[in-house]
């Protein structure tokens, strides 16, 4: 079987696990391609945007930091307590993702929330490369993500009505996934820790600056008790 084929096998074997991902980014996408247009920002940097930082929430967040005075300090900031929850998605995928070869770089680019949820709970088959396989599902993401923007931007000329609080699909989302992961019952223990951090992050810190503490109570607990929840 030739490279060519051998892709092909390996994007028709991803293709039915991304299909959650392409309804949810095309309506995720969608929406910020409408805000961006909202905000004064046309198709060409919608879709830039997407296809350059590929952030998801932080995107969000990016087009009140792009609408009101700048400053890199706060935007600096802000952009580590969003994306914070990359370094644990980092270190979890150190495995799956080894000895992938120039791969590697995109993979590690286009990681985001969906593709660490869906690389994380399945196998590639026995049948197909396990490199192409992963790399299929990540460009398919990436590729719904930009769609999306593309399709809301456009759209977005000609909505005429308030879009205020189209930002909250990002939030149902994420309950969405939360929700699917905790249906098994060996991720239940990770989901427990997670919303205990969460809370302890939220009572001590406040809404504000919950995040990286909330990421820092997660890391000490998987870093004291990582025996006991190996086993």
């Amino acid at each position: 079987m030739d490279k060519k084929q051998e892709y092909k096998k390996a994007l028709y074997a991803a293709f039915p696990h991304s299909i959650p991902v392409l309804t949810g980014f095309l309506v995720l996408g969608a929406a910020y391609g409408v805000l961006m247009q909202k905000g004064g920002y046309g198709t060409l940097w919608s879709v830039m945007m997407s296809a350059l930082a590929f952030c998801g929430s932080m995107q969000f967040v990016a087009i009140t930091l792009l609408t009101t005075v700048f400053d890199p300090i706060q935007a600096f900031l802000l952009s580590i307590m969003v994306n914070a929850r990359h370094l644990f998605y980092g270190l979890a995928m150190l495995e799956k993702y080894k000895g992938m070869g120039k791969a590697r770089a995109f993979l590690i680019y286009t990681l985001c929330d969906e593709t660490f949820s869906i690389v994380s709970s399945i196998t590639p088959p026995e049948n197909v490369d396990k490199k192409h396989f992963y790399l299929s599902l990540s460009l398919l993401n990436y590729a719904y993500w930009v769609l999306g923007t593309f399709i809301g931007s456009v759209l977005g000329r000609f909505i005429t009505f308030s879009t205020k609080g189209l930002d909250f699909v990002l939030t149902a989302l994420f309950l969405v996934l939360f929700l699917e992961q905790m249906k098994k019952r060996e991720n239940r223990i990770s989901g427990i820790i997670g919303l205990v951090s969460a809370g302890l992050g939220l009572l001590l810190f406040g809404a504000e600056n919950m995040v990286i503490p909330s990421m820092i109570f997660i890391l000490i607990i998987l870093l004291v008790g990582r025996k006991k929840l190996c086993c």
